[in-house]
């Protein structure tokens, strides 16, 4: 681990993770199962269960790590591994811009929910954006071995996606507050976002229908 990633991991990593488990509690039900999607070693969904102990939260991956916080099921990264309907709620949480297929990925989710998706991800608005998120994938995730494809979306493409699965944008977050000042002037902005999606119409997010 160099400089830049024990910085990160004792002066941001703990900050990232109240500020999340906040936001992120706000947005989710209080009951029912929730499923966390690229849930990593499970600490967020941890706190998110402590903060909702009427809920069940588990968590699937495509690297399980030897030790978890929450019950973790490994996965193929694009082929969620349960039946149309079983969650009441899914999550995303910074993983969608490490997948190859993202659409993909996001369409099945909606298969498995019963109405909810809650997202934290990225925005590349601004001439600067690529590098600042390029900059930050590697210094938070490099020595964790996560898959960095920097498949970083414009807002106007994450709209259009929702928009392909019948999925109604309820809340839209552009200023997260993950950084203590002055970091937020760099790599706060509106280069994160959390939105809470409601799925309109089941039957056609079931679908076999490709984005």
């Amino acid at each position: 681990m160099n400089l830049l990633e024990k910085i990160h991991g004792h002066y941001v990593h703990n900050r990232r993770v109240r500020v999340l488990t906040e936001q992120l509690s706000a947005l989710l039900p209080d009951q029912g199962r929730i499923l966390d999607i690229g849930c990593g070693d499970g600490l967020l969904a941890s706190l998110l269960q402590r903060a909702k102990p009427d809920a069940s939260i588990m968590g699937i991956d495509v690297m399980v790590r030897p030790d978890t916080h929450i019950p973790v099921q490994k996965f193929d990264g694009r082929t969620i591994p349960f039946d149309d309907g079983t969650f009441d709620a899914v999550m995303f949480v910074d993983v969608l811009h490490h997948t190859d297929a993202p659409a993909t990925l996001l369409q099945e989710a909606s298969r498995v929910t019963r109405g909810l998706i809650v997202l934290k991800d990225h925005n590349r608005e601004g001439l600067t954006a690529e590098a600042i998120l390029r900059f930050m994938d590697r210094i938070g995730n490099r020595r964790h071995n996560v898959p960095l494809p920097h498949n970083y979306w414009p807002k106007q493409t994450w709209l259009d996606a929702f928009a392909q699965l019948n999925l109604r944008v309820d809340v839209w977050i552009d200023h997260v507050g993950l950084y203590p000042l002055p970091l937020d002037w760099f790599f706060g902005r509106p280069l994160h976002f959390i939105a809470r999606l409601t799925l309109l119409d089941y039957s056609v997010s079931a679908s076999s229908h490709a984005i």
